[in-house]
C-alpha cells in the first residue's frame, strides 16, 4: 500500500517547521550501538519525543538535515553512520545502525547501489564490459524481505522508501535509469507482503528531476534534498499518528 500523503495539512505544517527552525548539529557521535545512546544523551529535552532512525544512502544523507529541522520539537531523528550502500551490506549492519534503541519510526531504503555496476572487486565501472549489477534483482528481494524481518522485531512503525530516480548513465558508476522501477518493483512486493507503507519519492522526484537533481547525477540540490525531507517528513508523521 503505497503512501500517497498530498494532505495540504501535513505539507503546510512541514514548511511552516522549516521556516521557523534552524538545524543545529549535535556533536561527535559514538560508534556502534553506544553512537545511539550517546546522541540521545546528547538531545536533552527532547529525550521525551519520539525517537526516527533514516537508513539509507547519500540521497537520504541528503535529505536528514532539512528533515530534523521539519521535525524539530515533534521527533528525535537519526541517520546511521555512513552511507547504507547495497542491501547486502545494510543487511549486516542492522543490528549495529539499530543499536539498543527503542525506535518509534525506521524510515529506510536500499536500491540506488544495488543496481549499479561494478567489477568482480566490488569497484564501481562505467561499462557493462568491464562487470556486472552489483545486487540482482532476485538477490535483492531476497535481501529486502530479510531486512524488513529484522526491522519488524524492533516494534517499531516502518516505512519504505522508493529508490529516487535519475537520469540515463549519470556520472559515476553505470546506472539505467529504466532498472530503478525495475528495483522498486521488486521492493514493493516484499512490503506488500508484509504490509508495509511506501513513501514512494521516486514518483514524487520523477516529473520534478531539471529542477530538483543536479544534472546528469543521482543526487539531488540543496532544494531538491529539502523537497525531499518534507515528503519524508509527511510520512513520518504519518506513521506516528500524529499529522
Amino acid at each position: 500500500m503505497i503512501i500517497r500523503l498530498h494532505s495540504h495539512l501535513f505539507a503546510t505544517q512541514c514548511r511552516a517547521s522549516l521556516r521557523r527552525s534552524f538545524f543545529v548539529p549535535w556533536g561527535v557521535l559514538l560508534a556502534g550501538s553506544l553512537l545511539a545512546l550517546g546522541w540521545l544523551g546528547q538531545a536533552g529535552d527532547d529525550e521525551h519525543l519520539p525517537k526516527v532512525l533514516i537508513i539509507g544512502d547519500s540521497i537520504s544523507i541528503g535529505y536528514t538535515k532539512p528533515l530534523k529541522t521539519l521535525l524539530k520539537g515533534r521527533a528525535v531523528v537519526m541517520h546511521h553512520p555512513g552511507n547504507a550502500q547495497h542491501s547486502g551490506h545494510g543487511l549486516q549492519h542492522l543490528d549495529q545502525w539499530l543499536g539498543e534503541v527503542s525506535w518509534d519510526v525506521i524510515h529506510f531504503n536500499h536500491g540506488l547501489h544495488d543496481l549499479k555496476y561494478v567489477d568482480a572487486h566490488g569497484k564501481n565501472v562505467r561499462s557493462k564490459d568491464k562487470g556486472h549489477i552489483q545486487i540482482g534483482l532476485a538477490q535483492y528481494g531476497a535481501n529486502m524481505e530479510a531486512i524488513v524481518k529484522r526491522l519488524s522485531r524492533t516494534g517499531a512503525a516502518l516505512v519504505f522508501a522508493t529508490t529516487t530516480p535519475y537520469p540515463d548513465h549519470p556520472a559515476g558508476p553505470l546506472r539505467e535509469a529504466w532498472q530503478a522501477e525495475r528495483y522498486n518493483a521488486v521492493a514493493l512486493e516484499v512490503m506488500q507482503k508484509y504490509q508495509i507503507p511506501v513513501n514512494d519519492l521516486y514518483t514524487f522526484a520523477l516529473p520534478q528531476l531539471k529542477t530538483l537533481q543536479q544534472p546528469e547525477n543521482v543526487h539531488f540540490t540543496r532544494e531538491g534534498s529539502r523537497a525531499l525531507a518534507g515528503e519524508v517528513c509527511k510520512s513520518i508523521l504519518k506513521a506516528l499518528g500524529n499529522p
